[in-house]
């Protein structure tokens, strides 16, 4: 009978929905099965339509930094739940956020609420064209920024997954605006932005590359982007949709102490509802709409509901600061992912930075997107299974981070490591 209520959830789901889904990863066509659905999740668990639990790591993709249906959240969202909803006007609660973002990040004096980060990236590129009369941006293999035109060029995350280079409906004159280097590459990055910087507007990169699984920035790669792209009068801009507030409470902007002249926010300053923002000095932000000549709006921007999630969870992180725990507990599950890779023959890199993780099933570390296209998905997709049978639930991709957060305790890190154990032997 439950077998039969899945089957009909997906039935109904694709007669209805564009291929089923609202967002194309969540299909599972990479690990070759139906769609899990979900009817609840709690702290690190999330509960399927079968009332099957499973210790979850996509952990909503990265909002869920204190875990699912946190009381301090909740709580937040019930108190101004009863104030109303969308007013379409402006809120204290909005600037209340905005100040502890702008506290937190030195980079940020200024910032602009919208919905999402795909389109918290796509205002921060126009503003960087306004500001500096140039129409080039520079992105970097493997990178997900959304999927604005101009970002779905040679993509991770969901474009990755499907192996597109591109995308249907993208005109090539938007394309060709949009130039591609190699991830981690110092001299290749270096030379390019020395040739082609005085028709760049802007270089945007993930501080810590997340969309194509977790890969960590060279030693010397983001200070030598801060310097080139002074040098050329090029926007530097961080996307730290994922990194904001997951690697450190000021961002990878302050772990790796490069400052970038725009950063773009999202998933944890929403508190898991829709949110996304872009900031950086006043005087960039100043050229925004109404007080500039550059053009960004939202109905929805700002939403109160947002503002009071997203404010209750930056103040539970500044009050009980989780950053060196967090990356204590996946350092542990790394190693102990290893070590059984190791045990079981199996040619497995994990690679983590802070509290983000990846498994890819390759033989040699990965570096940039040119080496994670190299890992077996296939390998991916058959773990991933595994895992989710033994009720550890990894993202439906091999292309995309693992998180852990607070409600994963060292009890939970134990029993995934027991279920790898199973999973690998299943494996062999």
């Amino acid at each position: 009978m439950k077998r039969v209520r899945r089957r009909s959830l997906w039935q109904e789901a694709q007669r209805f929905l564009a291929g089923g889904v609202n967002s194309p990863v969540r299909a599972f066509q990479a690990v070759g099965e139906e769609p899990l659905f979900v009817s609840r999740a709690r702290g690190a668990y999330l509960f399927d339509e079968r009332g099957r639990r499973y210790i979850d790591y996509i952990q909503g993709w990265g909002p869920a930094i204190l875990g699912h249906a946190h009381p301090a959240v909740m709580a937040a969202i019930r108190q101004q739940l009863q104030q109303g909803l969308a007013f379409g006007l402006p809120t204290a609660v909005e600037t209340a956020l905005a100040r502890e973002i702008a506290a937190a990040l030195p980079s940020i004096e200024q910032l602009r609420f919208t919905s999402s980060g795909t389109e918290a990236c796509m205002s921060a590129i126009r503003l960087a064209r306004g500001v500096t009369g140039r129409t080039k941006i520079v992105k970097f293999e493997g990178g997900y920024h959304g999927h604005g035109d101009g970002f779905l060029v040679k993509a991770g995350s969901g474009m990755a997954t499907f192996g597109l280079a591109s995308s249907a409906g993208v005109p090539k004159a938007v394309a060709d605006e949009t130039i591609v280097l190699p991830y981690n590459n110092v001299p290749v990055v270096h030379e390019a932005l020395e040739r082609l910087g005085s028709s760049v507007a802007c270089v945007i990169v993930e501080p810590v590359a997340a969309n194509m699984g977790v890969v960590a920035p060279e030693p010397g790669f983001l200070s030598m982007l801060r310097q080139v792209t002074k040098q050329q009068q090029i926007l530097l801009i961080f996307d730290e949709v994922i990194t904001g507030f997951r690697l450190a409470y000021g961002g990878a902007q302050t772990v790796f102490k490069v400052r970038p002249d725009l950063t773009i926010l999202g998933k944890i300053i929403g508190g898991g509802l829709p949110c996304g923002a872009f900031g950086g000095p006043r005087a960039l932000m100043s050229r925004l709409a109404p007080t500039g000549d550059v053009y960004q709006a939202g109905t929805l921007s700002g939403h109160p509901l947002a503002m009071a999630a997203g404010l209750a969870t930056l103040r539970w992180l500044k009050a009980h600061p989780p950053y060196a725990l967090l990356a204590a507990r996946t350092r542990r599950l790394v190693d102990g992912l290893r070590r059984i890779a190791a045990d079981s023959k199996m040619p497995v890199q994990v690679q983590a930075s802070g509290s983000l993780w990846t498994a890819f099933f390759a033989r040699r570390p990965v570096t940039g997107w040119a080496t994670a296209r190299q890992a077996s998905t296939e390998r991916y997709a058959q773990w991933f299974r595994c895992l989710r049978r033994e009720g550890v639930l990894l993202p439906p991709s091999q292309f995309e981070a693992c998180f852990v957060g607070v409600a994963h305790t060292d009890g939970l890190v134990d029993a995934t490591m027991h279920a790898a154990r199973a999973a690998f032997r299943a494996m062999a």
